[in-house]
């Protein structure tokens, strides 16, 4: 058995010193108060739970993220929680059982099984608010208004908004009547860029050259405004839902200009992060000099009904 010195801990692991802890919870109080002025009430979601609740319908990203061990006393398997937003809407759609929209936020620690590739840490402190009960853009855009405010109280400068909707590739994957197993070979692909691969894997699907045509041009599909106007000429054969989700990041992204004119967006309509948790749009923030998003969110709509009630819910969180 080697030797370990007791002082050491765990990799990714780290204790938090008098300043920085300083330095976190005035962060934590400034950044509460802000979410309460938004009217969101603060919840505090339990550290260890049952392992099914925490990765409950869309929830199953989370499952290589998640620590499992077995409850002594009832044999049950818990997990202890890398998100909390499935918790959060258990206790919208169970707990308070709201008949109106309610508004809830969150602050405190998760656990991963592995740290990210670039922070490394794998206790980060989780922030964020959802809002649940209403299924129209402007919450969409309320959220979005909301997370800007909680990076611009944490100092942080130069935020670039990054723009998508899962709905439109899944929409054009029901189009194509592809199988799941197609689906998820496509997915890697266009998550990969590959353009290459994506060519010699559409000349093996049987489908429409049109259709061929236009999972062609998704990875190219990013830029600035005017993608969406090139998106639309793409998708003139698309499905009524692909072309509602690009209705939907037009009246989003008219939204946002209208309340920060100088606010960079950009749209890229093959990101298609949480795909298989988001049902709606999706968007991260990004500052230059951190190499990875450093907020993010989405709708996720449906995911409170294995609780008992289904509800339209969208939301963001930061570590």
């Amino acid at each position: 058995m080697s030797y370990r010195d007791p002082w050491l801990l765990p990799e990714g692991v780290a204790e938090v010193l008098p300043e920085d802890a300083k330095h976190l919870e005035i962060l934590r109080r400034q950044l509460l108060d802000v979410l309460e002025c938004w009217g969101y009430e603060k919840v505090i979601p339990p550290f260890i739970d049952y392992i099914d609740s925490l990765l409950t319908g869309s929830g199953h990203d989370l499952n290589l993220q998640t620590f499992k061990l077995t409850d002594q006393l009832s044999g049950e398997m818990l997990g202890i929680r890398s998100d909390m937003t499935p918790q959060v809407a258990r206790i919208d759609a169970h707990s308070l059982n709201h008949q109106v929209s309610s508004r809830l936020c969150y602050v405190g620690t998760t656990l991963h099984t592995r740290g990210n590739s670039l922070d490394k840490t794998r206790i980060p402190m989780q922030i964020g608010a959802e809002l649940f009960g209403h299924a129209g853009i402007d919450s969409d855009a309320e959220v979005m208004r909301l997370m800007l405010e909680v990076l611009a109280q944490a100092g942080l400068k130069n935020v670039h908004i990054d723009l998508g909707h899962v709905e439109i590739y899944r929409g054009l994957v029901k189009q194509a009547g592809l199988n799941t197993e197609q689906e998820n070979a496509l997915f890697d692909i266009l998550q990969r860029k590959a353009n290459g691969e994506l060519q010699e894997l559409l000349a093996s699907y049987d489908m429409s050259a049109s259709m061929r045509a236009i999972f062609l041009a998704l990875p190219k599909l990013n830029g600035e405004y005017s993608i969406l106007t090139k998106a639309e000429a793409i998708f003139t054969e698309a499905s009524d839902s692909v072309k509602a989700a690009l209705a939907e990041l037009k009246t989003l992204a008219a939204l946002l200009h209208a309340d920060y004119p100088e606010l960079t967006v950009s749209f890229d309509l093959s990101e298609l992060r949480g795909y298989h948790y988001h049902t709606g749009v999706v968007f991260a923030a990004f500052v230059p000099e951190v190499g990875k998003e450093i907020a993010r969110g989405g709708r996720y709509d449906n995911i409170g009904q294995i609780f008992g009630r289904a509800r339209p819910a969208t939301g963001f969180s930061a570590d």
